[in-house]
């Protein structure tokens, strides 16, 4: 909690300023009884009308600045706390930003969602609380104490033994809670995450008629977040009757006590009023400690999720011996018996891989699925980092060039892609900052997606639904390509990115692929793609089994013979 609440460094003035209303609201709140005791002893009870105008006054010049200190302390209460939100949404963009898959695969989705809504959203409001009521409330409390014993020491007496019992009931309370919240802020991730992967797979739900299947999931989620929340704050709304019936209790012997002082000549009626006023005061204090420790558990808890977050080991950094050198040059890559399992997994998906492609040319990298290909492409622009073995771009280790240096000079373009809500232009200029529209224009020309935009209502400025829900596979496919190909990568990667293209498209783009001088890898199952590269690379179980050229593989792989048959016929292998 302590890193969280840092963010609040720069707002100190505003905090000092919130605080020092919140002392003077505080000061008005304990003189008021006072000089309201002093007005009836000195006024009401020797009818001196001069005497009631004086303290009168008083009082409403203390009420009329505790007024506007109050206005004042709810201004920089507002300001810190949604400058404290909004920096702390900031930081935590960043940090997310500087994961590795590694530390993503740590962290669903719909729990990082929650912490920028509604952890964020808790910390922000209890902060508001403590610069307004939650320092003010205690304080009152004390303060109560004080001016009651100022007044009438033998009255003030009972405070001495309700005030530490409830103070300790809290303590408890509090601890209690914090357990409880932190149990609502999961089943809410749950909710979300339930949520989020129902309005991801709409279209299949409907598909396959799982329409009931999906409502239970959600009624179970949604019913585990319900009674929990339904628990804890029960148990938070039973602390304020015990709290509130104790308090009562207090104030139902002041005034039987001070009746009988009063009776026997041993007080005055002002001070009797003036400490039943004190108890009133303290009663309602006590009755905010409820919302104030409501508000303080889900903060703890959601302090804690987000430091947990904050306090994360970023594990894919630059290397101790990156340097600023020129970026990639030739585009040659080699793989030296790299061998990669993923983060908590023993299981291999790359065994001792070794290959080398030279710059410009292309590679077609095929196999069955789980052979390990993506995995392949993830650790060429450190993605993730190698298990063991090494991985050398130009002839030297990756490691040796920064993030920034090795992946500006790459164009990646995944298995599945993913658009961003905007304009067309906006998507395919998303691959290279301050892209002109020329740039733009050249690359959907090479991506084979021109015609396409050209022919639709708004053209370039066509606005794309989120992730593309208004364009068809293919469309999607080439708008990725483009996004990659306005980089004018030195490495371009094609994850199975032309699978919904059909032949004459497909051979198009990478006729226009060839034109740039770069280094082409692509993952295929077509073997029609696979053999217009200048070389073919075989894997299956995380091996490279071949590699070589299509004649090559047709001679020297059973294997590649058998995929190609599938595709083809037993006739063509035969007779190639």
């Amino acid at each position: 909690m302590r890193n969280i609440f840092s963010f609040l460094k720069p707002y100190k003035l505003f905090i000092a300023v919130a605080y020092t209303m919140t002392f003077i609201e505080l000061m008005v709140e304990l003189l008021l009884p006072f000089f309201l005791g002093k007005m009836i002893n000195n006024g009401v009870m020797n009818k001196d009308l001069e005497n009631i105008v004086m303290w009168g006054s008083i009082m409403i010049g203390l009420a009329f600045t505790g007024f506007v200190a109050g206005i004042i302390n709810s201004f920089f209460a507002s300001h810190t706390s949604f400058s404290f939100a909004y920096d702390i949404r900031e930081k935590l963009f960043h940090k997310i930003q500087s994961f590795s898959f590694a530390n993503l695969n740590q962290y669903p989705t719909s729990g990082l969602v929650t912490l920028f809504t509604n952890d964020v959203r808790q910390i922000q409001n209890t902060i508001f609380m403590a610069l307004r009521i939650m320092t003010k409330a205690p304080l009152i409390v004390i303060g109560g104490v004080v001016m009651a014993f100022i007044v009438n020491p033998r009255l003030a007496i009972i405070f001495l033994i309700t005030v530490p019992l409830l103070v300790a009931f809290i303590l408890w309370v509090l601890k209690v809670a914090s357990k409880m919240f932190d149990k609502v802020q999961k089943n809410v991730d749950n909710v979300n995450r339930v949520m989020q992967e129902n309005l991801a797979g709409m279209r299949l739900i409907k598909a396959f008629l799982r329409r009931n299947h999906e409502e239970n999931r959600f009624i179970s989620a949604n019913s585990n977040l319900a009674n929990t929340t339904r628990r804890t704050f029960r148990f938070i709304e039973t602390s304020m009757p015990i709290l509130l019936f104790v308090m009562n209790l207090s104030l139902i012997f002041i005034l039987w006590y001070g009746n009988s002082l009063a009776v026997a000549g041993e007080t005055s009626v002002g001070d009797v009023v003036a400490i039943v006023n004190y108890a009133l005061r303290v009663s309602m204090a006590i009755s905010m400690f409820t919302f104030i420790i409501m508000g303080f558990s889900r903060a703890k808890a959601s302090a804690e999720r987000l430091d947990e977050v904050m306090q994360v080991e970023v594990d894919l950094v630059d290397h101790a011996s990156a340097r600023d050198k020129a970026a990639v040059r030739e585009g040659k890559i080699e793989f030296d018996r790299v061998s990669f399992s993923y983060p908590n997994h023993d299981e291999k998906v790359l065994d001792e891989v070794s290959f080398t492609v030279d710059g410009g040319e292309e590679l077609a990298i095929i196999g069955a699925t789980g052979s390990g290909k993506t995995s392949l492409f993830q650790l060429i622009p450190r993605l993730y980092n190698t298990t063991d073995g090494d991985i050398y771009i130009d002839e030297e280790p990756i490691t040796s060039y920064t993030l920034e240096q090795l992946r500006r000079s790459i164009g990646y373009v995944p298995q599945t892609p993913l658009l961003f809500s905007g304009s067309i232009i906006d998507n395919i200029a998303w691959g290279k900052e301050n892209a002109s529209k020329e740039e733009v224009v050249q690359a959907a020309k090479d991506a084979q997606i021109h015609d396409t935009i050209m022919e639709l209502p708004e053209q370039y400025e066509t606005r794309i639904g989120q992730k593309g829900v208004n364009l068809s596979g293919g469309q999607k496919q080439r708008l990725s390509i483009a996004r990659a190909l306005i980089r004018r990568p030195k490495i371009l990667m094609l994850d199975d990115s032309t699978s919904a293209l059909d032949l004459a498209t497909e051979s198009r783009l990478l006729d226009a692929i060839h034109q740039d001088d770069c280094t082409t890898l692509i993952i295929t199952q077509k073997i029609s793609t696979a053999i217009s590269a200048d070389r073919i690379l075989l894997m299956d179980y995380g091996e490279v089994l071949a590699v070589g050229t299509h004649e090559e593989l047709l001679d020297e792989s059973g294997l590649y013979r058998r995929i190609v048959e599938s595709q083809f016929g037993e006739e063509y292998s035969n007779a190639n």
